[in-house]
């Protein structure tokens, strides 16, 4: 709650302004039953058709003039809200940032999603509400109570008893029904995760058959959150119906009571139209804040949900280095006894991996399924971090480097080749932003991605749709990595980004990157011995462990798990891509 009074503290004009206009307006509605009072006693019980239009011509003003109020009110609440909910996303936008990747598998984006947008739209509906009628309806409530008593001390203690009769009803629903809001919100989280990793895995989804079983799954989900949705439902409809019983039987003791002081001359028929009208206000006015109590614990599960997430540690922290200390016998890239583990994972993923990587050479790195091949990589641009060790790049710890300093040096082509909707030239110029198209056709012609081009009219123009649906995976794999080479990174890490080409484009690509101008450290990592074999070292993987490392003559002769490698892979395939 504090963090979200900060935000509020940034409108601090539109937060003040907004409720007060609404007071404003909440005064002149208090006076129009006194001037109903004036009506009935003078006008209506002495005929006398001026005043009753004098006095009606009152009312109206008092109308317009509530409604401007009204409506400056609400501009100022929403200015607040829409502000303070734009500020608060964007922050926890640059927080979520911040987080390692082992952070963001913990935490899980479906739930990520729910934070920024439905937990905040819920907080701006809130923040809305409290600004508009948090003053508004208990002014009401207490200034109906007080007017009563102007007009009568014995009808008005009717007023004293029902109040606090309605406050334990509506406090009490509120504290029952607050948690269970917390848990609808982790069930839309559930559900959401569930429409996430269908939609996403559509394809594996309808190629085993299991649209049925996924219904169902979903149908599940899906109906709990409903249950809990109408149990919590229920709990707050009764906020209603016991509201008005309580007010209508007020009401009737009311009249009841003040027919039999219009009798004794006590008080005037207008006077208990007033004293009716006062409390058709408050039960308006607490409804209205039931309904408020309501948004606000909503609103409040939502902040508190938000909060768990800015308060959570990013996982990392940033260094202060902008500059390595290359020089002569430096290695570009060393790593000294590194250890990894997910955070998922007791388990580590790597374990005491040591080795080092001079300027302008080329690493291959291959090893079984789950032998650490990503891990390791991931480990240079710290988008993990080392469980223990330490990973220098041009002799500088990563953990001391800014992250733009350290990333600036790198150019990454992950596994699943991820393009953004837009223009090939939109899309290359993620590496660099400056970079002319006669750098990015150089890139694409290293890439072996020129022929999409020529495939299509619009050249670099040419649009693609979100995630690359309208190319194909060999296509986009190479689209990837032509916008790693535009950055002209110090370091390239290819992540086994040429699983989806043939061999012969493969053979092509690997000349290509090395013929690239510069002193460019490449680290190929890859399922396919014959894609590592020309490499200036390679470096095998068993279970997170270095297996071997040297050249591919070296390890045929001294490392069993690259000689099986070889012996499943390169019979018939050494013959054919010998030249690669």
């Amino acid at each position: 709650m504090r963090r979200l009074l900060s935000y509020l503290n940034h409108y601090r004009k539109e937060s003040i302004l907004g409720p007060l206009f609404k007071l404003l307006e909440a005064s002149f509605e208090l006076l129009v039953p006194l001037v109903m009072v004036s009506i009935i006693d003078t006008g209506i019980k002495n005929r006398d058709p001026a005043h009753i239009f004098k006095m009606g011509g009152v009312l109206v003003l008092l109308g317009v003039i509530g409604l401007i109020c009204s409506i400056t009110a609400q501009y100022f609440a929403a200015k607040a809200a829409v502000g303070c909910s734009t500020e608060l996303r964007r922050d926890l936008f640059v927080h979520l940032n911040r987080f390692s990747y082992s952070r963001l598998d913990s935490i899980g984006v479906s739930t990520l999603l729910t934070r920024l947008t439905s937990d905040i739209n819920q907080v701006q509906a809130g923040v809305n509400l409290v600004l508009r009628l948090f003053l508004r309806s208990p002014f009401i409530v207490f200034g109906a109570m007080v007017m009563a008593f102007t007009i009568d001390v014995k009808a008005a203690l009717i007023f004293v008893v029902v109040i606090p009769i309605l406050s334990v009803i509506v406090f009490g629903i509120m504290y029952v029904s607050m948690p269970y809001y917390k848990k609808v919100q982790g069930m839309l989280d559930r559900v959401l995760l569930h429409v996430r990793e269908n939609l996403s895995g559509v394809r594996v989804v309808r190629a085993f058959n299991r649209q049925e079983e996924e219904k169902e799954a979903f149908h599940r989900d899906s109906r709990k959150l409903m249950e809990t949705q109408l149990f919590v439902g229920k709990i707050s409809a009764l906020l209603n119906p016991l509201t008005y019983v309580v007010i209508n039987g007020a009401v009737i003791f009311l009249v009841w009571t003040g027919g039999k002081q219009v009798d004794a001359g006590i008080i005037t028929q207008g006077e208990v139209v007033a004293l009716v009208n006062y409390m058709s206000q408050i039960l308006v006015e607490l409804i209205k804040l039931a309904n408020l109590i309501i948004n606000i614990t909503k609103s409040l599960a939502c902040v508190s949900r938000i909060n768990a997430v800015l308060e959570e540690d990013p996982g990392m922290s940033e260094g202060s280095a902008l500059e390595g200390r290359p020089g002569k016998g430096i290695p570009k890239v060393e790593f000294r006894d590194v250890s990894m583990a997910y955070h998922a994972s007791g388990d580590h993923a790597l374990e005491q991996i040591t080795f080092s990587v001079m300027p302008g050479e080329t690493v291959g790195i291959i090893g079984g399924t789950g032998s650490g091949k990503t891990s390791l990589v991931n480990l240079i641009p710290r988008f993990y971090e080392a469980a223990g060790g330490s990973v220098l790049v041009d002799g500088v710890d990563v953990r001391e480097y800014t992250y733009g300093a350290l990333r600036g040096k790198i150019g990454v082509v992950p596994q699943k080749a991820v393009l953004f909707s837009g223009t090939i030239r939109e899309n290359l110029k993620w590496g660099r932003k400056e970079a002319s198209d006669e750098e990015l056709l150089e890139a694409l012609e290293i890439a072996q991605a020129r022929e999409i081009l020529d495939q299509k009219p619009q050249g670099l123009d040419t649009k693609i749709l979100q995630g690359g649906r309208n190319l194909s995976g060999g296509q986009r794999q190479r689209l990837t990595i032509a916008r790693a080479v535009v950055r002209r990174p110090e370091i390239l890490i290819l992540d086994d980004s040429a699983s989806a080409l043939d061999f012969a484009t493969d053979a092509r690509l690997r000349k290509a990157l090395r013929g690239m101008k510069g002193e460019t450290t490449v680290f190929l990592v890859s399922q396919r011995a014959a894609t590592i074999r020309n490499a200036d070292r390679i470096l095998v993987l068993e279970d997170g462990r270095t297996a071997g490392i040297g050249t591919h003559e070296e390890l045929l002769k001294t490392c069993r798990v690259y000689q099986e490698i070889c012996m499943s892979q390169l019979s018939g395939e050494e013959a054919k891509n010998h030249e690669g």
